[in-house]
């Protein structure tokens, strides 16, 4: 297995447990996201900062019911994984039924490119709003 593998395995485990810690080790602090869609949240994001922002404004809109449910390794070559990741959440009684195409840049071990491309993005739209 690589090594950018085994940085975004980790990483992804840290989102499915919330051990913010480790997400702090494996992002790099000037690390490029972007957020598909045209929602409050689409866009590109310029630092870990920004990212954990964006995050907790997910969590805090959802009342803490976003959860990662699956993940499916699509390929690799050496320094991006691709994965194909599915998301459930609710809000005032809407569901979100998710699934992503995330693309991660690794290097120095640390995730330092995140491209997400979004299987509905009106679906994803229309649950977080502008």
């Amino acid at each position: 297995m690589n090594n950018a593998i085994q940085v975004v395995k980790e990483f992804l485990n840290a989102v499915q447990t919330g051990n913010q810690a480790k997400l702090g080790e494996l992002i790099h602090p000037g690390i490029k996201w972007h957020q598909g869609g045209n929602n409050r949240f689409s866009g590109t994001k310029n630092s870990s900062e920004e990212v954990f922002n964006m995050i907790g404004g997910m969590f805090e809109l959802t009342s803490n019911t976003l959860v990662l449910k699956n993940v499916e390794f699509i390929g690799s070559n050496k320094t991006d994984v691709a994965c194909l990741l599915h998301f459930n959440a609710t809000k005032e009684g809407e569901t979100l039924n998710s699934k992503n195409i995330d693309v991660y840049t690794v290097e120095y071990e640390k995730i330092v490119e995140v491209k997400v491309f979004i299987d509905d993005s009106q679906h994803e739209d229309n649950f977080w709003g502008k």
